[in-house]
């Protein structure tokens, strides 16, 4: 069983939207290839959602702008500009992006005393959002995944998905993905194969 985890492709991370990823929307007639090349049983989407007022919003702190560092349950936290907020039209995902095809989405980023990155588990790793389970009741063996932002919630999601789901082989689509900062990006890529995913680009995940 192969699969296709698209970590959210949503407004909000493309030009335009409140937290946007460079050229964040140019992965998206990728991600409407990939999706509808046929080489993949089953296409999963993860989706931040967050409440209003979240904990990792600078606007939830006093004095604090984004992207100044700050700390949320005790851990240091990158703030954030409000981003993908629950019901609006900046958590939505992508207009363009093929969703019909879309077999399951995972939201994410829900309780507002933690982050969420990864789209298997919040930061601290004491809450699980299910999506494991999800992709082992469904026996998958080989999962590709892509999508925004290369640097923070790919890099963890593969990173999660080789842990959690142990004899899986874990592959990212690097140019069907975008990272905010391009060193940052780099050394997202470096850990990620040294934990075991592989590189890969779109044109190989098309070739089967």
């Amino acid at each position: 069983m192969k699969a296709l985890l698209l970590i959210d492709i949503q407004t909000g991370f493309c030009p335009g939207g409140n937290l946007a990823v460079p050229e964040g929307d140019r992965i998206v007639p990728i991600a409407n290839r990939l999706i509808d090349s046929g080489q993949y049983d089953l296409i999963v989407a993860s989706q931040d959602w967050h409440p209003e007022g979240h904990g990792s919003f600078a606007s939830s702190h006093p004095g604090k702008k984004p992207f100044d560092m700050g700390e949320l349950s005790g851990k240091p936290q990158m703030m954030w500009p409000d981003h993908c907020v629950q019901n609006t039209s900046d958590a939505a995902l992508h207009p363009d992006l093929h969703t019909d095809a879309i077999d399951f989405i995972q939201q994410k980023g829900q309780n507002p005393a933690v982050d969420s990155y990864s789209a298997f588990r919040d930061n601290d790793q004491s809450a699980l959002t299910g999506l494991a389970d999800y992709l082992r009741n469904r026996e998958v063996t080989e999962l590709d995944l892509c999508g925004l932002a290369t640097d923070y919630c790919v890099k963890f999601s593969a990173i999660d998905a080789v842990e959690m789901l142990p004899g899986v082989k874990v592959r990212f689509i690097a140019d069907a993905s975008r990272g905010i900062d391009p060193a940052g990006v780099a050394a997202a890529i470096d850990e990620m194969r040294s934990r075991g995913v592989a590189i890969i680009d779109s044109a190989e995940a098309l070739a089967g």
